[in-house]
């Protein structure tokens, strides 16, 4: 009966890790729809004289697309340092913030490209592997040897980590994609592959 019970407790919980992501998601468009919907389409429909089925999702696609555009030029990154200044003087505010940001920069760097390839490497001491990602391959000047660049990060927060420089015999390859090893640091090793 008690394993019974232990067997619930933890697909209960492993449904809820499942959930959260969508509910997250289901939570910012469903924002975004009765915000749109609720104002826009309805002068829309009232200029027009007749409702458009779908025009609400359309409108929040769109205002998502324009969102994007506007993070990735200038004058959308100076708008944004000013919500970051802003948001990070409000206490309550501050750490929801912070919480999302962090989150949406883990889940953007796979996307930037910065990630070579996922490789293993002994850290703290021999035998202790940690999930690494290869930033670049160099040549070490004084004696020939390729060398890599690779980036360890911290669970559950992969922004942060530690940059180090090895041999390329130094690190074991993992048949492993970014978002498969960058899923694994996040839920702190409870999700991602299971093999090496």
């Amino acid at each position: 009966m008690r394993g019974f019970f232990r067997h619930l407790r933890t697909n209960v919980f492993r449904g809820l890790l499942a959930v959260i992501p969508l509910g997250l998601c289901y939570l910012v468009i469903r924002f975004f729809y009765l915000t749109v919907d609720a104002r826009i389409t309805k002068i829309i429909d009232r200029w027009l004289g007749f409702r458009i089925p779908g025009l609400g999702i359309l409108l929040v696609l769109i205002s998502l697309y324009l969102l994007g555009l506007a993070a990735s030029n200038w004058a959308g990154k100076k708008a944004f340092g000013f919500v970051d200044l802003v948001t990070t003087r409000i206490p309550l505010i501050k750490t929801v913030y912070t919480l999302g940001k962090q989150l949406a920069d883990a889940l953007s760097l796979p996307e930037k490209g910065a990630f070579k390839r996922v490789v293993m490497v002994e850290h703290f001491r021999p035998g202790v592997w940690s999930v690494g990602f290869v930033t670049a391959v160099m040549q070490d000047r004084a004696t020939g040897e390729d060398m890599v660049r690779v980036f360890i990060p911290t669970a559950p927060n992969p922004t942060s980590g530690f940059v180090v420089m090895l041999r390329a015999s130094q690190v074991r390859e993992v048949d492993w994609s970014v978002p498969e090893a960058m899923n694994s640091i996040i839920s702190g090793g409870m999700v991602g592959p299971e093999r090496i």
